[in-house]
């Protein structure tokens, strides 16, 4: 089913999901961190309510947009990420392909709502029916999150003015264009501005997955997961080597 112009979104109560897997590692990885000095509450989140993650996709969209935040936001305790889109398969730039779990049909209500980026993303603005889903689902999100140039979608559903906020340098020139009401910032790995935390390009969507984790539960489960995942994380928003001049 696919929403008609002009047609009312409805809202869809969370899936139920139960993944005994991740469990079992979550439960692992405590125990590892625990046996090399880290507290586990550094792994504490609210056991009785899950932290639910909307993750917009759509074709031609970047995988490591994806796939980098969402590895180390699944790592913290108690998590619950479902992907949303227009199609049920959905393909990546690169070639691979995912299951969305729930539809742009409706709006998803949760405690963060992440849009990624990608090529797709220069034809996806021109397409006033997932502008107004966005900024409904917007609507009905507790934090957003973009990576790369989901910062462009954002922009151009108008839920961005008078935001701090970045994006992909190397679409720099372009993403600004879509919108003037935006305060850019050309030099930021991310900015986090109230409701909203907009990344730069790419691997830059990992770093500042990490810095929420850090302002949702402290240092200690950033630095966690951190090591946990093996990854060299640029801790440092202003470390941006890829800035542009305005």
């Amino acid at each position: 089913m696919n929403q008609k112009e002009g047609s009312a979104l409805r809202i869809k109560p969370w899936p139920k999901k139960v993944d005994h897997y991740r469990v079992d590692f979550l439960s692992l990885s405590i125990g590892v961190m625990a046996a090399i000095g880290i507290p586990s509450q550094a792994c504490a989140t609210t056991e009785d309510k899950p932290f639910r993650i909307l993750c917009f996709v759509f074709n031609d969209y970047e995988t490591l947009d994806l796939h980098g935040p969402i590895e180390m936001l699944g790592h913290m305790k108690n998590v619950e990420i479902t992907l949303v889109g227009n199609e049920k398969i959905v393909r990546s730039y690169q070639g691979t392909r995912i299951v969305t779990d729930t539809s742009t049909d409706y709006l998803t209500p949760c405690e963060l709502f992440i849009v990624v980026g990608g090529i797709g993303t220069r034809s996806l603005v021109d397409n006033a029916l997932r502008m107004e889903w966005i900024k409904n689902q917007v609507d009905v999100s507790d934090k957003v999150f973009s990576v790369c140039t989901g910062s462009a979608l954002l922009a151009k559903a108008g839920v961005l003015d008078d935001i701090n906020a970045t994006t992909n340098k190397m679409a720099y020139k372009w993403v600004i264009s879509l919108s003037d009401k935006v305060k850019w910032y050309p030099r930021a790995g991310w900015v986090d501005d109230g409701k909203f935390l907009t990344s730069s390009g790419v691997s830059a969507g990992t770093d500042a997955a990490l810095y929420f984790v850090s302002q949702l539960h402290g240092m200690k489960e950033a630095k966690r997961i951190e090591r946990l995942t093996e990854y060299n994380w640029n801790s440092d928003a202003n470390n941006d080597p890829y800035a542009v001049e305005k």
